[in-house]
Protein backbone atom coordinates (compact mmCIF):
# COMPACT_ATOMS: atom_id res chain seq x y z
CA UNK A 1 0.00 0.00 0.00
CA UNK A 2 1.27 3.40 -0.85
CA UNK A 3 -0.63 6.18 0.84
CA UNK A 4 1.65 8.59 -0.99
CA UNK A 5 0.68 7.19 -4.42
CA UNK A 6 -3.05 7.28 -3.61
CA UNK A 7 -2.85 10.86 -2.37
CA UNK A 8 -0.67 11.89 -5.30
CA UNK A 9 -3.27 10.57 -7.74
CA UNK A 10 -6.08 12.35 -5.88
CA UNK A 11 -4.10 15.59 -5.70
CA UNK A 12 -3.51 15.49 -9.45
CA UNK A 13 -7.12 14.50 -10.13
CA UNK A 14 -8.44 17.33 -7.97
CA UNK A 15 -6.37 19.93 -9.84
CA UNK A 16 -6.08 18.73 -13.44
CA UNK A 17 -9.13 19.16 -15.69
CA UNK A 18 -7.65 16.87 -18.37
CA UNK A 19 -7.17 14.06 -15.85
CA UNK A 20 -10.71 14.66 -14.56
CA UNK A 21 -12.05 14.28 -18.11
CA UNK A 22 -10.07 11.06 -18.62
CA UNK A 23 -11.21 9.75 -15.23
CA UNK A 24 -14.86 10.49 -16.03
CA UNK A 25 -14.55 8.78 -19.42
CA UNK A 26 -12.70 5.67 -18.18
CA UNK A 27 -11.64 5.44 -14.54
CA UNK A 28 -9.58 2.28 -15.01
CA UNK A 29 -7.66 3.79 -17.92
CA UNK A 30 -7.01 7.05 -16.06
CA UNK A 31 -5.70 5.11 -13.06
CA UNK A 32 -3.59 2.80 -15.23
CA UNK A 33 -2.07 5.79 -17.00
CA UNK A 34 -1.16 7.32 -13.65
CA UNK A 35 0.13 4.14 -12.04
CA UNK A 36 2.79 3.09 -14.53
CA UNK A 37 5.18 2.28 -11.68
CA UNK A 38 2.68 -0.12 -10.11
CA UNK A 39 2.60 1.70 -6.77
CA UNK A 40 -1.15 1.24 -6.28
CA UNK A 41 -2.61 -2.04 -5.02
CA UNK A 42 -5.67 -3.61 -6.62
CA UNK A 43 -7.74 -2.58 -3.56
CA UNK A 44 -6.58 1.03 -3.89
CA UNK A 45 -7.39 1.11 -7.60
CA UNK A 46 -10.84 -0.33 -6.88
CA UNK A 47 -11.48 2.26 -4.14
CA UNK A 48 -10.35 5.11 -6.39
CA UNK A 49 -12.54 3.87 -9.22
CA UNK A 50 -15.65 3.12 -7.13
CA UNK A 51 -15.31 5.72 -5.40
CA UNK A 52 -15.06 4.25 -1.90
CA UNK A 53 -14.55 7.30 0.31
CA UNK A 54 -14.80 5.27 3.52
CA UNK A 55 -12.08 2.82 2.53
CA UNK A 56 -9.82 5.61 1.26
CA UNK A 57 -10.24 7.40 4.60
CA UNK A 58 -9.45 4.16 6.42
CA UNK A 59 -6.24 3.93 4.39
CA UNK A 60 -5.27 7.37 5.68
CA UNK A 61 -6.08 9.68 2.79
CA UNK A 62 -6.04 13.28 3.99
CA UNK A 63 -9.55 14.68 4.44
CA UNK A 64 -8.74 17.88 2.54
CA UNK A 65 -7.74 15.86 -0.52
CA UNK A 66 -10.58 13.40 -0.07
CA UNK A 67 -13.30 16.05 0.23
CA UNK A 68 -12.44 17.42 -3.23
CA UNK A 69 -12.58 13.89 -4.62
CA UNK A 70 -16.00 13.44 -3.03
CA UNK A 71 -17.17 16.73 -4.54
CA UNK A 72 -15.98 15.57 -7.97
CA UNK A 73 -18.39 12.66 -7.54
CA UNK A 74 -21.26 14.87 -6.38
CA UNK A 75 -21.17 13.48 -2.85
CA UNK A 76 -22.87 15.94 -0.48
CA UNK A 77 -21.05 17.03 2.68
CA UNK A 78 -23.22 15.06 5.13
CA UNK A 79 -22.90 11.94 2.97
CA UNK A 80 -19.14 12.44 2.73
CA UNK A 81 -18.83 12.56 6.51
CA UNK A 82 -21.09 9.52 6.87
CA UNK A 83 -19.05 7.57 4.32
CA UNK A 84 -15.92 8.27 6.38
CA UNK A 85 -17.67 7.05 9.53
CA UNK A 86 -18.92 3.98 7.68
CA UNK A 87 -15.39 3.28 6.44
CA UNK A 88 -14.08 3.22 9.99
CA UNK A 89 -16.99 1.04 11.14
CA UNK A 90 -16.42 -1.40 8.27
CA UNK A 91 -12.63 -1.44 7.89
CA UNK A 92 -11.35 -0.32 11.30
CA UNK A 93 -9.34 2.70 12.44
CA UNK A 94 -7.40 4.87 10.04
CA UNK A 95 -4.20 2.98 9.23
CA UNK A 96 -1.74 5.68 8.18
CA UNK A 97 -1.32 9.38 7.74
CA UNK A 98 -2.34 12.35 9.83
CA UNK A 99 -5.57 10.75 11.09
CA UNK A 100 -4.05 7.41 12.10
CA UNK A 101 -5.13 6.07 15.44
CA UNK A 102 -2.16 4.85 17.44
CA UNK A 103 -1.96 2.08 19.95
CA UNK A 104 -3.82 -0.70 18.14
CA UNK A 105 -2.20 -3.83 16.65
CA UNK A 106 0.00 -3.07 13.67
CA UNK A 107 0.53 0.62 14.47
CA UNK A 108 3.32 1.95 16.64
CA UNK A 109 2.18 4.24 19.41
CA UNK A 110 4.01 7.46 20.22
CA UNK A 111 3.92 6.51 23.87
CA UNK A 112 1.94 4.57 26.41
CA UNK A 113 0.18 7.72 27.62
CA UNK A 114 -0.53 10.25 24.85
CA UNK A 115 -1.25 12.94 27.46
CA UNK A 116 2.05 12.44 29.26
CA UNK A 117 4.86 14.87 28.48
CA UNK A 118 8.32 13.47 28.97
CA UNK A 119 11.45 15.53 29.60
CA UNK A 120 12.41 15.09 25.94
CA UNK A 121 9.34 16.87 24.62
CA UNK A 122 9.06 19.86 26.90
CA UNK A 123 7.39 18.20 29.84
Amino acid sequence: MSLYAVQKFLYQLNRTPDLQDRYRADRAEALAGFDRAGDLTADEVAALAAPDVGYLFHLGVNGQILMHFAALHGIEWADYLQQMRDGIATHGPVREGVYAVTGYPGVDSQGADPGHRSEGNGG
